[in-house]
Order: structure tokens, then C-alpha cells, then sequence
């Protein structure tokens, strides 16, 4: 379990610092004050070498140009990844976690040519070194733009081995119907599996069973919330989870993501979009259980009062403890964040204390 985080030169942050880390930990702060950079840092970070993962970032924030070929390649624009938005020969951020006698990381850098030996190789290279016990290093070729190509990590990822953390991430649009599926094969005739029913139920009681459909044609569906159906305890049709509404497609896909993450981290982004308040004690209590039981480590942001205040009605019958819940608040130019620690989450809630 990450105990804190330190990034330099990621993005929107020169030097942050996150401290207190517990079991389940909430991002909060103004908009553009760097919560979802620090969701992507721990993916990186847990991911490492499944560079899939970078792509998956990059790729969501339209951080890519397209290739020569005809304008169907596309590479990865990586400057973005670097604070100010440029890199140059030396140009470096790392990701860092645990304390200063025992740190897991990861240091990002530009090198040249001369420095590195890497084939088909323009001018530059990028160089993700791995710290800790198992020191690891990985050259990726810059093309001539400076950019990385899509196919290439596409293949490097197939090729690696990792063993790092497993690692979901669900983003404030959710899920994709292909993820879903893929999730929710993996848990079939499992205990998980009652265990999505029952998170289900939170929001509609009468749904005793759910199954995916169509698992070709769905697979290749852009659309949201397809692919499932539900039967209900009062009719004998199957329903299509998208007659359910948004807050049924966001609880499946939380909980189709941590039971996929025994033993890793979940990270989700706007933790209650699509949930109307009423249903933010059962997820949270949902979310704080299944991590227990699993052992998961969550990191989640938010902007709602409620989200937060809700989450302090489940700290308030915790004990106090080390891996506990925390809320996290960054602040835009503060070098670390404001911890509430469980314990201060209930005084402010029962106090009306802002903590966003």
C-alpha cells in the first residue's frame, strides 16, 4: 500500500507531495488544481512498464497527433507528460512512493542518441527506469516529431513482462462497454459475482440477476451503457441495463473495477457522477468493504459536498488506524496537500467545516 507519493515534473505540479496515505483516500480542490494529473502518476507508477496504460492516459486527453501513414497512425504527443509542456535533451519527471529508506518509483527522461542505444533511433529516446529492489529500464525511440508511436508501445507492452500492481481506472465517463464485458467475464460464477448483483440492488432493489449479450456485436459499440441485461424479481423480461439510467451503468462499472483489482489499486475519477445523494453512504460503504476484503488501495476525486459527507458517515464507525480513510485537498502552488484524517473528516462534517 502506497503510505505517500512525491512527483516532480509531472504535468501540472514542479514538486507536490502527498503524505498519510490510507486505505481509501479522496482527492478533492478546485477545478484544474491537478486531481486527475495525480490519478494518472499512481497508474504510471503501479502500471510501470504496461505502457498500455500511458496511451490509455494520453489518449483520453487528446494528447496525440496523427502519423504519416496516411493520417491512421498515431503518435503520442509526450510533451504534455512534462511540467511546462516541454522537453528538451535532459528533460526529466519521476514518480516516487514510501518513505526515504525504502522508495518504489519510476524517473522519466529524455536522453540522446549518443546516451542510449536503441534502434531505428531519430535523435532522442524515452527512458522509463524503474527504482527500488528490481531495478528495470526501458528505451522507447522518439520518432522525428518528438513523439512516441502508438503501435510501437502497443507491441513493447505485449513483449514485457509486469509484474507491477494491478491497477484499475475508471474515469468520470465510466467505463467502456469492452472493458465492462471483460471485467465482468473474469468474475463469472465467482463470489464477485453476487457481489455485483448485491451493489446493483443498492440502487434498484428488484434486480435479481445480470448477464452480457451480444458479446461480439457490443464489443464494437462506441455507445455508453450496453452490451448487459437485468432481470428484474417482478417480470421475467431481460432489460437492457441502459433502460436502468446512469447511476445503475456507474455502480457496474466501480464495482466490476475493484474486485478486478485484488490486492491493487482502483483509481476513479468524479467518483459520483451519475449518483443521485441518497446513494453515496451504500457506495461508499461498498467501495470501503470490497477494499478491505480484497485489499485494495482507492483513490478517488470529487467536487460534491455530498460525496465527501458521505464518506464521513463511514469514517465515523471506523477506528482510527494507519490504513484507514483519508480526504487529500490540493490547493493550485501548495507543495503537498492538506490531509484530514479520519477522525478530522467527521469533526468537519458534523461541524460544517468546507473541506474541498
Amino acid at each position: 500500500m502506497l503510505k505517500s507519493l512525491k512527483i516532480e515534473n509531472f504535468r501540472c505540479f514542479q514538486s507536490f507531495e502527498l503524505q498519510q496515505l490510507g486505505k481509501l483516500n479522496l482527492l478533492v480542490g478546485t477545478n484544474n488544481s491537478g486531481k486527475t494529473s495525480i490519478l494518472e502518476a499512481i497508474q504510471l507508477l503501479t502500471s510501470q512498464f504496461n505502457l498500455a496504460s500511458l496511451a490509455e492516459v494520453m489518449i483520453s486527453r487528446g494528447e496525440y497527433i496523427l502519423g504519416d501513414e496516411g493520417g491512421i497512425s498515431r503518435e503520442l504527443d509526450i510533451r504534455h507528460l512534462f511540467y511546462g509542456h516541454e522537453i528538451n535533451e535532459g528533460s526529466r519527471f519521476s514518480i516516487v512512493a514510501g518513505e526515504r529508506d525504502n522508495e518504489e518509483g519510476m524517473i522519466v527522461s529524455v536522453q540522446h542518441r549518443e546516451q542510449v542505444s536503441v534502434e531505428n533511433l531519430q535523435d532522442f529516446a524515452l527512458v522509463i527506469e524503474s527504482l527500488g529492489q528490481e531495478h528495470e529500464t526501458v528505451k522507447l525511440p522518439l520518432s522525428s516529431l518528438e513523439d512516441l508511436q502508438l503501435d510501437y508501445i502497443r507491441r513493447v507492452s505485449r513483449d514485457l513482462k509486469n509484474s507491477a500492481a494491478k491497477t484499475q481506472f475508471v474515469t468520470s465517463f465510466s467505463l467502456t462497454t469492452e472493458k465492462m464485458t471483460e471485467l465482468f467475464e473474469q468474475i463469472v460464477l465467482t463470489p464477485e459475482e453476487y457481489l455485483v448483483i448485491e451493489a446493483l440492488q443498492t440502487i434498484e432493489p428488484s434486480i435479481e440477476c445480470i448477464a452480457t449479450v451480444g458479446s461480439g456485436k457490443y464489443r464494437r459499440t462506441t455507445g455508453a451503457r450496453s452490451g448487459f441485461v437485468v432481470r428484474l424479481s417482478d417480470g421475467n423480461q431481460r432489460i437492457p441495463i441502459g433502460n436502468m439510467g446512469d447511476g445503475i451503468w456507474r455502480i457496474l462499472g466501480l464495482t466490476l473495477a475493484i474486485v478486478n483489482a485484488r490486492n491493487g489499486v482502483l483509481l476513479v475519477d468524479e467518483i459520483d457522477t451519475g449518483l443521485h445523494f441518497s446513494a453515496m453512504s451504500d457506495m461508499w460503504k461498498l467501495i470501503w468493504e470490497t477494499a478491505k476484503r480484497l485489499n485494495v488501495q482507492v483513490f478517488a476525486t470529487t467536487h460534491s459536498s455530498d460525496c465527501w459527507t458521505s464518506l464521513a458517515e463511514i469514517a465515523s464507525n471506523e477506528s482510527p488506524s494507519e490504513e484507514g480513510i483519508t480526504i487529500q485537498r490540493i490547493e493550485k502552488g501548495k507543495p503537498s496537500s492538506v490531509v484530514f484524517t479520519e477522525r478530522q473528516v467527521v469533526i468537519a462534517a458534523e461541524q460544517g467545516i468546507e473541506v474541498r
